[in-house]
């Protein structure tokens, strides 16, 4: 039996951000939690989230080491019916405390629309800018929606 630890970030007491475990996903895979396309990062936000049936916008981090083993789980936001927020900041601080080599990030629609708007590619490009910058590479952009996923890289 595999698992894949679902985190947080908290501050501690002395106000430093600092990773806590909050679930552990067990899973029973050949592939031992490698994410090595766009179809198996669906598939584990929808195992572990129910990513196609929330009602309102969430947005998930993938991170991943450098044989592409999950190494850390997040929700990065929680948003309303139509939009989730999300800035390359949150999300990089929880790849750099998890020693991410890559990332996926990942999101649903709950309208059920596999529609790749305007906005899903610009958070997707903003993503990839930083992670340029900081040496961590976007792997992909995953929209959940329906039951089905798309590719927003």
């Amino acid at each position: 039996m595999n698992t894949i630890n679902i985190y947080a970030t908290r501050y501690n007491e002395d106000r430093l951000v600092s990773l806590v475990k909050e679930a552990v996903h067990k899973y029973d895979s050949e592939d031992a939690g490698v994410i090595d396309s766009p179809e198996k990062a669906a598939l584990l936000l929808e195992d572990v989230f129910d990513a196609s049936n929330l009602t309102e916008e969430h947005f998930w981090l993938i991170v991943l080491d450098g044989a592409r083993k999950v190494s850390g789980l997040f929700r990065v936001s929680h948003g309303t019916l139509m939009s989730s927020l999300v800035h390359p900041r949150e999300v990089f601080s929880r790849a750099i405390l998890c020693g991410a080599a890559s990332i996926i990030v990942g999101h649903n629609h709950p309208s059920r629309s596999l529609s790749v708007s305007e906005q899903d590619h610009e958070v997707t490009r903003r993503i990839e800018l930083a992670g340029e910058l900081l040496g961590i590479k976007l792997d992909d952009h995953v929209i959940c929606a329906g039951g089905g996923f798309v590719s927003a890289y």
